[in-house]
């Protein structure tokens, strides 16, 4: 991502709306093949095993679209004077996105935890991020004066990028789910990828309207260490909310990660439609972008420690 940054920063024309690349096309075609591809990796009979445990459900639930919010507004009003506008109103978008999919059901299988459940929450939370996000972003606006997006409009083109490739890849997985199972690493490659070429049409867009010459290279560690807080709050209260809330060992890795995550593949797809080819657009999606690496990086030295801790757990006593 960081090389993104660079492409376009030294050939912006090439990726801007509107330029030779038509990224704005591309990225749109690449969206809807990563869905399409996460319904092909789907599998529904441990999606439906996951489907009871309501207590895990309503945690991760809480914290993806309720507690996160809420930290955005206490952080906010802590240190909003020293962001730059666009900053902060990525700091709001990060926080009404849905969880991640393939790494949060991944970390959970690492660290041994419950992955139906995983597989259950990752896949709710994007199908209601479809909808929650859209109206959150919408209200938020609203109430700052900029305006109310047209909600309809962009739930439906959110939908048609997320919700229905993902359906139509369920559909298909009877026929290609074993090829898929074949190509699943390729999968992931052409995943990253597009997320890349997201990137750098985002940013393409915003150096072309003067992002490097406005805002210093500040603005970067000030989004670290905005994504670094948020990470670490929300890591220590899902794990709290778990154990308060009486859940399981299992259930509880499912929860942290599952409610600590937000979806980098989906979060910048949805911000093009959400924001279009404003200027700010790269300051937008700053935050996601560090968000993703520091969850990447704290959840994996943390799925290595939960495994740890259930691989030197006595085994339980059968009576």
């Amino acid at each position: 991502m960081i090389g993104a940054v660079v492409l376009a920063t030294a050939l912006p024309g090439a990726g801007r709306t509107g330029g030779p690349m038509h990224g704005d096309r591309v990225a749109d075609a690449g969206i809807f093949a990563i869905f399409l591809l996460h319904g092909l990796g789907l599998d529904t009979a441990r999606l439906k095993a996951g489907l009871l445990r309501w207590r895990l459900h309503a945690v991760v639930q809480a914290f993806t679209f309720c507690v996160f919010p809420v930290l955005y507004l206490a952080l906010g009003a802590t240190f909003g004077r020293f962001l730059p506008r666009p900053l902060l109103l990525g700091f709001f978008y990060l926080s009404v996105l849905p969880s991640t999919i393939s790494s949060s059901v991944a970390m959970t299988g690492i660290a041994r935890g419950n992955v139906p459940g995983a597989i259950f929450n990752a896949i709710a939370s994007n199908v209601l991020g479809v909808f929650v996000t859209p109206l959150l972003v919408s209200l938020a606006g609203s109430a700052s004066g900029g305006g109310r997006l047209p909600l309809a409009r962009s739930i439906l083109t959110i939908g048609v990028l997320i919700l229905v490739p993902l359906a139509v890849g369920l559909a298909l997985r009877p026929l290609l789910g074993g090829f898929y199972a074949r190509h699943e690493r390729q999968a992931h490659r052409l995943d990253k990828a597009v997320i890349l070429v997201i990137v750098y049409v985002a940013f393409c867009d915003s150096v072309s309207s003067g992002l490097w010459s406005h805002h210093g290279p500040g603005v970067l560690a000030l989004t670290l260490a905005g994504a670094a807080v948020l990470l670490a709050l929300v890591l220590v209260l899902t794990t709290a909310v778990a154990g308060w809330v009486g859940l399981a060992k299992e259930d509880e890795i499912a929860a942290v990660f599952c409610g600590s995550k937000k979806a980098l593949s989906s979060g910048v797809g949805m911000a093009k439609v959400l924001f279009g080819a404003q200027p700010g657009l790269g300051l937008i999606v700053l935050p996601v972008m560090c968000y993703h690496q520091l969850q990447l990086f704290a959840c994996s030295v943390l799925a290595e420690r939960y495994a740890r801790r259930a691989a030197a757990a006595p085994p339980a006593v059968r009576t």
